[in-house]
């Protein structure tokens, strides 16, 4: 059984990381060149998504949290790399929260 510390860190990182794709998503939407921006956009809602699943998973202790975590890294390394594409604060920070959120995850998987 995991550590209640660490599914008290990952859930935070996971809604903090919710958080900043969902202020990502909505920014992009109003920048200019939003052709340039539909992959940060769609990717910032999956991610958001996931993140939210990911961390409602974790503190109802789901049976298949491993996984969902996975899926959550996964998500997260891909939102990064490609908010690390734009020069945009918010998709600076986004892509922060987002390999902050995957190396928690990560962490957590590592001690289970």
């Amino acid at each position: 059984m995991l550590n209640e510390l660490k599914y008290k860190e990952c859930i935070e990182a996971c809604l903090q990381c919710m958080n900043a794709c969902n202020v990502c998503y909505v920014s992009c939407l109003k920048e200019y060149e939003l052709a340039m921006l539909r992959d940060c956009i769609a990717l910032n809602r999956e991610c958001a998504d996931i993140c939210a699943f990911a961390a409602q998973a974790m503190s109802r202790k789901s049976p298949y949290v491993k996984e969902i975590c996975e899926l959550c890294i996964k998500a997260c390394l891909a939102c990064a790399e490609e908010c690390g594409k734009h020069d945009h604060e918010h998709c600076k920070e986004c892509a922060e929260a987002c390999r902050r959120c995957a190396e928690v995850c990560q962490e957590m998987l590592s001690h289970a």
